[in-house]
């Protein structure tokens, strides 16, 4: 990242259509030069707070400032930003040259001047030949990059991207999700990314910032998002998760406050609470879940490990590289519980087969808490 230095700042804003509200207390910072990514589900307020933002629509409560100053009032064509919207907007009576240099007619450059621009902007996106096409001529990729070429050219403080990659095939989606973090650290502006899908935002983004019902549930980096949800929305939205659910107990018999007890129906369990201190100090008796992603569970006996269960193996799915295995595993009460197991795939077959009975086993560091 370029730079720590706060470029545009979100402070307690609030949204309501009517009296349904949309955004609820949020605030968020985001830094010069950064690719920050806005995620969550349909209907958790990420569009309503681009839109804010960009100057479509004012907060009911709260204020928006860019290098401090207040510009929650500010029109549209005096904030020093650009959108790419998710249908590209593109004029589709004019031609590739002439969709890129818009935004610079307007503003009276002269003819030199533009085409320049536009010949740079064409090359940064590598569509330096296609300049005297129609939008029509054009992939779908092609037209994400004439809009991408558009939102740079006037050399905005901040892009603003609303899913743009969300009609685009699953290759050519993953193609173009390197293509903008290249072109963002290239040309070093601040990206603020809109996305619904899990993997597109840990591909592309420095932060994350997870929503759901109006509100931020956490902000940070990919790694933390997914290693160390914060809540139990978050934890579950990033696919495969295994949360066990349980109460709290003391922390381990060694006395370390960076772990604390989980008593489950499966057994009790140390999670490590470093980094967490609303989980270390929660009072003993409050339920809580144990989370668990795939990959951290590991095959083998109880050495070198915190929490070691027995089950047995009730699916396997083969998914390239890796081995999904579904392991089944008695509970003290109710029915059994199901963990989800990531393997690396073997040439000669399975890791694991439907049937086999395992040691499954995990570190307290691999275990994060959240409460329910």
């Amino acid at each position: 990242m370029s730079s720590q230095h706060v470029l545009l700042e979100l402070k307690n804003i609030a949204k309501s259509f009517g009296a349904v509200p949309v955004l609820e207390d949020i605030n968020l910072a985001v830094r010069d030069g950064e690719f920050i990514t806005i995620l969550g589900p349909s209907g958790s307020g990420k569009t309503t707070i681009l839109r804010l933002i960009g100057g479509f629509s004012s907060p009911s409560e709260g204020v928006i400032t860019l290098d401090g100053a207040d510009i929650s009032g500010l029109p549209i064509n005096r904030r020093p930003f650009n959108t790419v919207f998710q249908d590209y907007a593109l004029f589709p009576h004019m031609t590739v040259t002439d969709n890129v240099g818009y935004g610079l007619k307007v503003r009276g450059l002269n003819k030199t001047e533009i085409s320049r621009r536009v010949g740079a902007a064409l090359d940064l996106v590598q569509l330096g030949d296609l300049g005297r096409r129609y939008p029509a001529q054009l992939s779908g990729g092609q037209k994400q990059r004439v809009a991408l070429a558009r939102a740079i050219i006037c050399e905005p403080r901040l892009i603003l991207l609303d899913e743009p990659l969300a009609a685009l095939d699953v290759d050519l989606r993953r193609q173009m999700q390197a293509f903008l973090k290249t072109i963002q650290r290239e040309i070093r502006t601040t990206f603020l990314f809109v996305t619904h899908d899990q993997e597109e935002a840990i591909a592309m983004a420095d932060r994350i910032c997870v929503m759901n019902s109006g509100r931020v549930l956490q902000l940070g980096t990919p790694l933390d998002v997914y290693y160390r949800p914060r809540t139990e929305f978050v934890a579950r939205f990033f696919g495969d998760n295994n949360l066990i659910d349980g109460i709290l107990s003391r922390p381990d018999d060694g006395g370390s406050g960076g772990r604390r007890c989980l008593k489950t129906a499966l057994g009790d369990f140390l999670c490590a609470t470093d980094g967490q201190p609303e989980m270390a100090g929660l009072a003993e008796g409050r339920r809580a879940f144990a989370t668990i992603r795939p990959e951290n569970l590991e095959l083998g006996g109880a050495a070198g490990a915190d929490n070691v269960l027995e089950g047995r193996i009730k699916s396997v799915e083969f998914a390239g590289a890796t081995t999904m295995a579904t392991v089944e595993i008695a509970a003290r009460i109710e029915g059994p519980v199901e963990l989800r197991l990531k393997l690396a795939s073997r040439s000669g077959g399975a890791p694991v087969k439907p049937g086999e009975v395992v040691n499954l086993r995990w570190r307290a560091e691999d275990c994060r808490l959240v409460s329910a």
